[in-house]
């Protein structure tokens, strides 16, 4: 579609509150808060237009401004980063819109990228990016989020369960017995500026309610959701030991 310019204005939600980790969006890593290192990785995009940050406080304003980034202050009682790009998207620019969390500091660019150009090339409501597994436990992991996936690249459904089922083998040896392929979502978002313009008047829906995911809301109501393959996985920081396990991957960088 190439009526369609392949820029996206990228938000970066960052909040301050965390229940394990309190304040993670600004702890340190490599002597720079760690949200500085995911808008550092976000401006070095290729198409990448107009770059934010959502906070919530004055802290995370501050902080954000302190390195340069641009604020826009947001409810601290939006409950999910989708809720808080549409929040203020009346002053945000573009069709396309990217939504990459304040807490992964290694972030890969090119996936992003690849993120703007599946949409520029389809035209989709949204797309977002999964990775193949590869390990079993992760297969079975609930908190491995797994997507099913058309033949043309649409996710179908997301789920907690190891799905597409396969029946006849055990679970643990689906992987092993080379006859299918699993997905795991990638948290990564891209809207249609469309889509977030109908997010407020949603309703929660039945299989976002059971699953615990607010993908589904999206999927519940048959929107186009296009997905692309990344061999990133993301190291995000929702813990003490995730903090230093990230000071150390640092370190080796």
């Amino acid at each position: 579609m190439s009526s369609i310019p392949a820029k996206a204005t990228v938000a970066i939600p960052a909040r301050l509150g965390s229940t394990r980790l309190p304040g993670k969006v600004l702890l340190d890593l490599g002597g720079k808060p760690v949200v500085q290192h995911v808008w550092e990785r976000v401006r070095s995009m290729k198409s990448a237009g107009r770059v934010v940050i959502l906070a919530d406080t004055e802290q995370v304003r501050a902080a954000a401004e302190a390195f340069g980034a641009e604020v826009i202050m947001t409810s601290p009682e939006c409950r999910s980063g989708t809720e808080r790009l549409s929040s203020v998207l009346a002053q945000l620019p573009g069709e396309f819109f990217l939504n990459v969390q304040g807490d992964e500091p290694f972030i890969d660019a090119a996936m992003l990228d690849a993120l703007v150009a599946r949409w520029a090339e389809t035209g989709c409501a949204l797309v977002t990016a999964v990775a193949k597994i590869s390990d079993p436990a992760k297969l079975l992991n609930p908190n491995v989020v797994k997507v099913v996936r058309g033949s043309d690249g649409r996710a179908v459904y997301f789920s907690r369960s190891p799905v597409p089922h396969l029946r006849g083998v055990p679970a643990e040896e689906w992987i092993s017995s080379g006859k299918g392929t699993w997905w795991s979502h990638i948290g990564v978002y891209g809207y249609a500026r469309a889509t977030l313009e109908a997010h407020p008047t949603m309703p929660v829906s039945a299989l976002e309610t059971v699953e615990s995911l607010e993908q589904l809301r999206f999927v519940d109501r048959g929107m186009s959701f296009q997905t692309v393959e990344t061999d990133y996985h993301p190291v995000s920081i929702d813990t003490a030991e995730d903090l230093e396990n990230a000071r150390r991957l640092f370190a080796r960088e």
